[in-house]
């Protein structure tokens, strides 16, 4: 498509028509993904007389860090397929509807089918999120200004979708059924791969094929492989459920968290020292290893709010309103919203601090939101000695949590991102993205693992949890704004300093 076709298309709100395609799919994918992770925690732990799994809260929020670290983990690979094999419309058809097929197994009214849609849900996901994102940048061409207001659309749709997700999955699950729930999602993957069947047309050109295609001896070894890797994973769950292997979900997470922190070490040390970076280079590396520790510290106490924060919800909040009670998912909605209320307001806030030649460095905007993330812990801590006193609390110390935690996640999720692009070796960015990614990965397995702590059986050590959570993610915040006055100079290498070694730009 030539740079005026790409300028003359305003068909959805005067962006490109395929926006609207990509937008609604997303809205839904995400209406599925919200809405079935709300419940997941609340569903393995309830108990077996109320249709749930009875798992105890460690083996619970293990498993959930396990699932959502899995979702970031595989968009690495789904990321691959797309780019080398199948392109990225494929990616996200075939993905939706692995995704889709997931749901409908997790709706399917017995316990033995669990794990077979957790996989297919994390699978098909991993397959369809990178690829849809990196299809919205595809429908514009490189000077088209657009770019940037398109994305912010498209980040509206994954509210909008996670609110609906909240809210249509956490009222089927109090008031119809867990499964019933679990179906709710199924439909809303569903509405979302109708959608993007029906208005192919205005994605025709949009990733049709592979960006970097492999050579057809190429194909079908990278085909083998993947059918290899996957006989082995069927083989491991089929072993799982006939009882010839048996699986410690705790056990399993400290593994994988050990090794997805490894290979994120290994992948950075390579390009540290095995990319020919020159001086100017390596000292941007080290400015973004600051963010990066930051981002997986922030996860794991982030992500407390599908496991202990949404156990504190249903167990130790007064939900009931008059006649309504409240459903525990509702709660979680709570982000999505703050988000869209508050996003604009920080869009602005960095564009007038830097009117007024204020401008913190990325360490600096990660660790304000590393520590503003833990503010949201010391309301719990005050919150669960109410709680350990046998009290139900008001729902205002849980929501205000979530608006501490969504002011952090403004502060340093975008800011992260930014930097990864800004600070990364240009020849290196897209590894480096993918690098990244695994520091959402880790923070979701620790974030797990961190839940599991949370014994309901012995209430009084509740508030000594969230205070070390606190203490710790305030303690690595500290820590980073003090290497922050060492990193502002690596930061600015990429703006002050010419590269010099390799002759390659930085």
């Amino acid at each position: 498509m030539s740079s005026q076709e790409h300028l003359s298309d305003q068909g959805f709100f005067g962006h490109p028509t395929g926006l609207k395609t990509l937008f609604l799919t997303e809205m839904w994918e995400r209406m599925s993904y919200y809405g079935m992770r709300a419940m997941l925690v609340l569903f393995m732990t309830a108990t077996l007389q109320s249709e749930g799994l009875g798992f105890t809260v460690a083996s619970a929020a293990a498993i959930y860090g396990l699932y959502t670290g899995a979702v970031y983990f595989l968009g690495l690979p789904g990321g691959w397929i797309a780019d080398r094999l199948i392109g990225g419309q494929k990616a996200v058809w075939y993905g939706g509807i692995i995704i889709m097929c997931g749901h409908i197994v997790l709706a399917i009214p017995t316990q033995s089918s669990f794990f077979i849609g957790l996989i297919l849900v994390a699978s098909g996901t991993g397959l369809l999120k990178p690829n849809i994102s990196a299809m919205v940048g595809q429908l514009y061409s490189d000077e088209d200004e657009r770019r940037d207001s398109g994305y912010a659309i498209y980040y509206m749709g994954i509210n909008l979708g996670s609110v609906i997700g909240y809210a249509v999955c956490g009222y089927f699950m109090e008031n119809v059924g867990w499964h019933w729930a679990f179906g709710a999602a199924a439909v809303g993957m569903a509405l979302g791969l109708v959608n993007y069947r029906m208005t192919a047309s205005h994605i025709s050109t949009v990733g049709n094929r592979p960006s970097n295609p492999m050579s057809d001896k190429g194909r079908r070894t990278a085909w083998s492989t993947i059918t290899a890797l996957l006989a082995i994973a069927a083989a491991v769950v089929v072993s799982a459920y006939m009882g010839i292997i048996e699986i410690n979900p705790v056990i399993l997470a400290q593994y994988v968290a050990v090794a997805f922190t490894t290979v994120f070490f290994l992948y950075y040390g390579f390009i540290y020292f095995a990319g020919n970076l020159d001086d100017s280079e390596k000292k941007k590396m080290w400015a973004l290893f600051l963010v990066c520790v930051a981002s997986a510290c922030f996860w794991s106490g982030f992500e407390q709010a599908g496991s202990s924060l949404n156990l504190f919800a249903r167990d130790y909040t007064d939900r009931v309103i008059g006649s309504f009670t409240i459903p525990t998912a509702w709660f979680q909605s709570t982000n999505s919203i703050f988000i869209v209320v508050l996003s604009p307001f920080f869009a602005a806030l960095w564009i007038n601090l830097a009117k007024r030649m204020i401008t913190p460095s990325y360490s600096v905007k990660c660790a304000i939101g590393l520590i503003i993330m833990a503010s949201g812990f010391i309301v719990m801590f005050f919150a669960s000695q109410y709680a350990a006193q046998g009290l139900k609390v008001a729902p205002m110390w849980l929501i205000t949590t979530y608006f501490l935690h969504t002011v952090g996640e403004l502060c340093l999720s975008p800011v992260a991102l930014s930097a990864v692009s800004k600070l990364s070796p240009k020849r290196f960015a897209g590894q480096m993205m993918g690098v990244f990614v695994l520091t959402y990965s880790i923070g979701n397995i620790i974030a797990g693992l961190l839940a599991g702590s949370f014994d309901p059986n012995n209430v009084e050590q509740m508030p000594n949890l969230y205070l070390q959570i606190s203490l710790f993610s305030i303690g690595i915040g500290i820590a980073v704004a003090l290497f922050a006055f060492k990193s502002k100079a690596w930061e600015n290498q990429s703006q002050n300093d010419q590269p010099q070694g390799n002759g390659q730009t930085a």
